[in-house]
């Protein structure tokens, strides 16, 4: 591949540390931010459907499932608890609908997707019936036989033996449960729906059932989170030995219940611990793993099996592969071009009637913003092969990012060992901040984490 040449980005590496936590979503999920992402785009997203897959990119698909018993105070995802049976049977017709247009057009073009991720929203608030039409309606149309994972989002509280055997008969191979925390009294005030009885139950019942790999998420600084409820909760957690746990640190989207209340109250930091607080606090659950054994993968990740527990899907989503993605709000990239589906319920179910896709928004990503973009995104995984991007690339990504990875260096957070160019625990805790160093000074924003 040819030479990519693109400008330095301002000799910074991320935003000044702040310690409040204060409104807004600082998660670095994709590149470009998705403000940046145009209706105007959507033309382009149509003309790289009717061109052949790029050889050798693999297909993940990703489906929404936006249905919940009760939204969180602190969730910014679409999502809805008000629909009833009639219209959820109308939102799987519509996500098969949808599936099957793009399995008619050259971009798939009989393709096999690696890799299934269902996500929510609660996926698990499909009844058994629910998700047999919705996943063998979905194989007729994209085969799963060659998919290597198959990931599925599930509550404690919807899951009981029945529909836990009806997600595994779906083919699921990772299933991740939403526990966050198991101090009931925090699941209370933080809007969860379930409950830890509710927690112990699911996670005995999906041992039983024997899924290949189970993973736990947890939240670093929920509301009136404090020292004793978090060691309590990571005690908890160990005690499970899940195959792998996801450990997020909690922030406050404008979107969001909390939000709203701090708006109501004339309140600018978020009633949740502060960044350095919620930065300990994990490190503290990585290292409790640690000693029993587990590895730390990712800025979010510890698993006890590296070799058993890939996250495929996370890969997928890292290193540039197409990913199908059907549902409201959902967002996915193929041949180049990311795109996002109507983020309302109405609109999304009301062009899929029409024959349409439902795209909302759509993005042409430059070849050096797609070497951005895999760069930043494997730096969350804790470090990165130099030789592996120089040959993909055509460029050495110590020559392509130096400003920034020079900043790093001199801050204490890089540490480079022959071919690896790795974050230090401290700055893998804080990653997402620290890729605002490699933003191009178009797309810089004030994100944080």
């Amino acid at each position: 591949m040819s030479s990519i040449t693109i400008a330095p980005p301002p000799k910074t590496a991320g935003p000044p540390l702040q310690k409040e936590t204060t409104a807004g979503n600082y998660f670095v999920a994709n590149y470009p931010p998705f403000a940046f992402w145009k209706q105007e785009a959507i033309a382009d997203f149509q003309a790289a459907l009717d061109r052949p897959p790029q050889p050798g990119v693999p297909l993940g698909l990703y489906t929404h499932i936006p249905f919940c018993r009760k939204r969180c105070h602190f969730c910014y995802f679409r999502v809805y608890t008000d629909k009833d049976a009639g219209e959820i049977r109308g939102y799987l017709d519509a996500l098969l609908q949808e599936l099957s247009i793009y399995a008619a057009r050259p971009v798939i073009g009989g393709r096999k997707p690696k890799f299934i991720y269902f996500g929510g929203g609660t996926p698990s608030y499909l009844s058994p019936d629910q998700l047999k039409f919705l996943g063998d309606g979905m194989k007729r149309l994209l085969p799963w036989d060659e998919a290597e994972e198959v990931t599925f989002e599930g509550e404690p509280g919807t899951l009981n033996d029945l529909k836990l055997r009806a997600i595994r008969d779906l083919g699921v191979t990772r299933l991740s449960l939403g526990i966050e925390h198991f101090d009931d009294h925090i699941l209370e005030v933080n809007g969860r729906a379930h409950r830890s009885k509710e927690v112990e139950r699911a996670y005995a019942f999906a041992r039983e059932i024997g899924f290949p790999q189970i993973n736990i998420d947890l939240i670093a600084g929920m509301v009136e989170e404090t020292e004793e409820k978090w060691r309590m909760a990571v005690e908890r957690a160990v005690a499970l030995k899940p195959d792998s746990v996801t450990i997020y640190q909690m922030e406050v989207p404008y979107n969001t219940g909390i939000y709203r209340q701090m708006k109501a109250e004339g309140k600018l930091v978020a009633p949740v611990a502060d960044w350095e607080t919620k930065r300990r606090w994990v490190d503290y659950a990585f290292r409790e793993f640690e000693k029993i054994g587990y590895t730390v993968t990712s800025t979010t990740t510890v698993v006890r099996d590296p070799a058993k527990a890939r996250f495929i899907y996370r890969e997928g989503l890292f290193s540039g592969a197409d990913i199908l993605s059907i549902g409201v709000a959902s967002f996915g990239h193929l041949n180049g071009v990311h795109y996002q589906n109507h983020h309302d319920f109405q609109p999304y179910i009301d062009a899929i009637q029409a024959g349409q896709l439902p795209t909302h928004r759509a993005y042409v990503v430059p070849d050096d913003e797609r070497y951005l973009r895999e760069f930043m995104l494997q730096l969350k995984l804790g470090s990165v092969s130099a030789a592996a991007f120089t040959k993909k690339f055509g460029r050495d990504p110590r020559e392509q990012f130096a400003a920034p990875l020079e900043v790093l260096r001199q801050q204490g957070h890089l540490f480079n060992e022959g071919d690896r160019i790795g974050l230090t625990r401290d700055a893998l805790l804080q990653v997402d901040r620290l890729l605002q160093g490699f933003f191009k000074p178009e797309h810089q924003t004030g994100r944080y984490a």
